[in-house]
């Protein structure tokens, strides 16, 4: 059985980016939502409600009045959604489609959603400005407890086969002098869309890189070393991290030579009081440390 979601009006102006007051008005003068109750009497809203928002706000950032909305029935709504296509709306209504491919497990409406998006905006501001803002709505959905991991993980590996096609079809000729980058997650870590995202970033720019993927054990740094001959190392630590973990991490990093860069991503380790050595660097997101390049 999935999760019932129980959204607060609050909490659906942040999902859907329709203003409480409007969906206040909406509700009261077009009938658009009727919310629901708890034994308490306190109102809540449902998935139902989510995805008939995020449908009347495409309809109505189209340019159709929020008046005839209100006469069409839910299947009339969904079928105009989709005559439209996203074609003439703007980047709210592809957060919308992204919304609803992950409600509804709905692969074909996911790709109909990024493929506007890439025609719209390139494919490395559709990542920037659409899916990595989608996933911190994600986050506020997971805090609400109306998500399911299923859910979650489905959008997720969307998203991971869009960036590994893309890194696919980048150029395979590369200059043999051009620096050589080891990418990696450590143990524990298996959040790799913003490490595939920076994979596809260096690749473009003619770097040669070495992507590892998930949970690389550290303990067989020293063989990979050897074998690979990086001029630079990145890894990212996404979980939070105590002190203790972080000394024991660094301790594990030693072995890279001075002679080559080591460059982390972390928050927690960024805001740590943690010392490095000089050949490493710290950066509090994956964005700072991609701007390095």
């Amino acid at each position: 059985m999935g999760i019932i979601a129980k959204y607060s009006i609050k909490e659906l102006e942040v999902l859907t980016g329709i203003r409480a007051a409007t969906l206040r008005m909406w509700e009261k003068r077009y009938q658009i939502i009727t919310p629901l109750r708890t034994q308490t009497n306190i109102r809540y809203y449902g998935n139902e409600h989510l995805k008939l928002l995020l449908n009347v706000n495409v309809l109505n950032r189209s340019g159709i009045k929020i008046s005839h909305i209100a006469k069409m029935n839910a299947s009339e709504i969904i079928e105009k959604v989709k005559d439209l296509s996203f074609v003439k709306t703007g980047d709210e209504d592809l957060f919308d489609g992204l919304m609803l491919s992950m409600i509804d497990l709905d692969e074909a409406l996911f790709h109909q959603a990024f493929y506007k998006a890439v025609a719209r905006l390139g494919f490395e501001d559709t990542i920037n400005r659409i899916i990595f803002p989608f996933f911190s709505r994600i986050g506020i959905m997971w805090q609400i407890d109306s998500i399911n991991p299923a859910q979650e993980h489905f959008i997720s590996n969307m998203v991971r086969q869009k960036l590994i096609a893309a890194i696919d079809n980048t150029a395979t000729i590369m200059d043999a002098k051009a620096k050589k980058v080891l990418m990696f997650l450590p143990e524990t870590e298996l959040h790799e869309l913003g490490m595939l995202f920076l994979n596809y970033l260096l690749k473009n720019k003619g770097y040669r890189t070495i992507y590892l993927g998930q949970a690389v054990p550290l303990n067989d740094l020293s063989r990979i070393l050897q074998i690979s001959d990086p001029d630079i190392l990145i890894t990212s630590v996404f979980n939070s991290i105590s002190l203790g973990d972080i000394t024991a991490f660094v301790n594990k990093l030693i072995v890279v030579p001075s002679t080559k860069k080591v460059f982390i991503a972390s928050a927690g380790i960024y805001e740590s009081e943690a010392t490095f050595p000089s050949h490493f660097k710290i950066f509090e997101t994956l964005r700072d440390l991609a701007a390095e390049f």
